[in-house]
């Protein structure tokens, strides 16, 4: 078997006034995307997504085909290897990084397809048939009190079955505890995460810490600019809430330095991000050795939603207990048109649980209407 040829598919939606949000550091005014296809002569198709600026990503994603037109797909480990030793000298982290994690996720698609087994079996096997999903959301609304609208969604989402959610925070202590707090009252005891965005410094992450820890948040997410570990390191130390980050950490290099500087109590690579499933299972194996949670961030289609899926099947129960501990699924529930009208059979949760995919491959089948629908 061969690859015959690599598509990208970049998507885009733009949101309206009312649907745009904020993140501590950014404004959302679309909800874009790159997938990438990767065709064999068996007739083998297989799906990947890379996270990060579509443009950029489907670019070096381009500038990377040659090396792969007429190889094997099947020798996953070895194609790694061989573009990321071209490309290292560009970047161990960032675009270049993403854009093999697109190619990577595809690669191990063909390999369940030829098999006729999912991804997971292919890594080992599945720990569990399904997973708890945390309802993704809170950011900075457009156009209405935050604090309002955060209780409206949050309380929506409990009301809906999840029985955890995440917002979005890093826009001044005061205002943040109010949320905090407001939040907190309308979920109940439902599970409650928080997300600066590394909208802080140390200072100021630290200070919220200490005023929010009796609000039983099950951790505080990139607190300060993922960059500095030492900063990191000091919020870590000087408040009470579980530190969790990783998500532009990307590749396993970078996340072991986070690791082994003890920055965080949580580690969060995202399959689409930190160069596939052929680099996330080593973040894995080197987070379990360590005794750290892996808690993967997921942001995109289902086609990255089911990757994840097939990682989060594989991640060992931490500890080993007559009552297993499960991974949570991060489970995006912002204004996104067809971040599962891109599948054919969309993931959905029932009363808060994921189910993992078990047909071959990544387990998911693409609708190609809706690539030309959304085609940016």
């Amino acid at each position: 078997m061969k690859i015959t040829a690599i598509h990208t598919h970049r998507l885009t939606q733009a949101l309206d006034g009312d649907e745009r949000f904020d993140s501590a550091f950014s404004t959302f005014t679309e909800r874009a995307a790159c997938l990438v296809e990767i065709e064999t002569d068996a007739g083998i198709t297989g799906w990947g997504e890379c996270l990060g600026p579509t443009a950029v990503n489907a670019a070096i994603v381009q500038a990377m085909t040659p090396a792969l037109i007429g190889r094997d797909p099947l020798m996953i480990e070895p194609i790694w290897f061989d573009l990321y030793a071209a490309w290292r000298d560009q970047g161990q982290r960032g675009a270049t990084v993403t854009a093999q994690s697109g190619i990577d996720i595809a690669l191990w698609d063909i390999a369940g397809k030829h098999y006729g087994v999912p991804v997971h079996t292919l890594l080992g096997g599945a720990f569990r048939a399904d997973v708890p999903a945390y309802a993704t959301g809170g950011f900075r609304p457009h156009g209405r009190d935050r604090l309002d609208r955060l209780v409206e969604e949050t309380a929506g989402y409990i009301a809906e079955g999840f029985t955890a959610t995440k917002i979005k925070i890093g826009f001044g202590v005061d205002k943040d505890e109010a949320v905090i707090r407001a939040v907190r009252a309308a979920i109940g005891d439902a599970h409650l995460m928080i997300d600066a965005n590394h909208g802080y410094d140390a200072i100021e992450a630290i200070e919220l810490g200490r005023r929010v820890a009796d609000c039983r948040i099950d951790w505080f997410e990139e607190p300060v600019v993922p960059e500095n570990l030492t900063a990191y390191v000091r919020v870590r130390e000087g408040q009470p809430i579980p530190v969790a980050g990783g998500e532009t950490w990307h590749g396993r290099a970078a996340h072991r330095q986070a690791l082994d500087a003890e920055a965080v109590d949580i580690l969060q690579p995202d399959v689409a991000g930190c160069g596939g499933i052929t680099e996330m299972r080593k973040i894995i194996a080197d987070a379990e050795t360590r005794g750290i949670r892996v808690v993967p961030h997921v942001w995109g289609t289902g086609v990255a939603v089911a990757a994840s899926l097939h990682m989060l099947a594989t991640i060992p129960p931490q500890p080993g207990r007559h009552v297993a501990r499960d991974p949570w699924l991060e489970f995006d529930r912002t204004p996104h048109a067809y971040r599962m009208a891109v599948l054919r059979d969309p993931i959905e949760h029932h009363a808060g649980r994921v189910a993992i995919p078990t047909a071959p491959g990544l387990g998911i089948e693409i609708d190609r209407e809706m690539l030309a629908k959304f085609r940016a």
